[in-house]
Parts: structure tokens; C-alpha cells; sequence
């Protein structure tokens, strides 16, 4: 099964209600390299994110929220995911 960058979106969305949200998947670009099933989609993504459950939170803390909404892409071959987090005062 190959993931899509709507499906994350999707449970970002339910999970996190991001004010800020944009999510690429840059799968093409670690053709080759590890965790890559030779498709050029759906393994490596990057998600840049806000949202108002991160206040106060540590940037770990903030990734682990992220990587909990996504727990279960990870089984279905979710590689890689590049986080970055959006501060509402920018």
C-alpha cells in the first residue's frame, strides 16, 4: 500500500487540528537508500505543522505528537518523516 501525503494530512487533521499544515512527500529524492521500496512515493516525508496543542510543549514532545498521530503509517512503510514546527507568532 502506498501512503499519500492527503492520508497523513487526513489524521494530522483529526488528530492535531493544525492551524498550519503542508505536508511533501519527498520519496523520489531517497530513491536507493534505505527504507525506499523502489516506488518513489509514500516512504519519506516532510510535514511542516503548527498547531495549539504544542504550546508550552518542548520541541521533542511536539515531534512525539506528530509521530503518535502517524503511528500507524509507520507499519505500512512510512520511512522517514522530516518535522517542522510553526510558531503562530511568525
Amino acid at each position: 500500500m502506498n501512503i499519500s501525503a492527503d492520508q497523513l494530512e487526513l489524521a494530522l487533521k483529526e488528530k492535531l487540528q493544525p492551524f498550519a499544515l503542508d505536508i511533501v512527500d519527498e520519496s523520489a529524492a531517497h530513491a536507493g537508500h534505505s527504507g525506499s521500496d523502489g516506488t518513489g512515493q509514500g516512504t519519506h516525508f516532510r510535514v511542516r505543522i503548527g498547531c495549539a496543542g504544542f504550546n508550552g510543549l518542548t520541541r521533542v514532545a511536539k515531534h512525539r505528537l506528530v509521530y503518535d498521530a502517524l503511528h500507524a503509517f509507520i507499519a505500512q512503510g512510512l520511512h522517514a518523516l522530516a518535522i517542522e514546527i510553526v510558531d503562530p507568532t511568525n
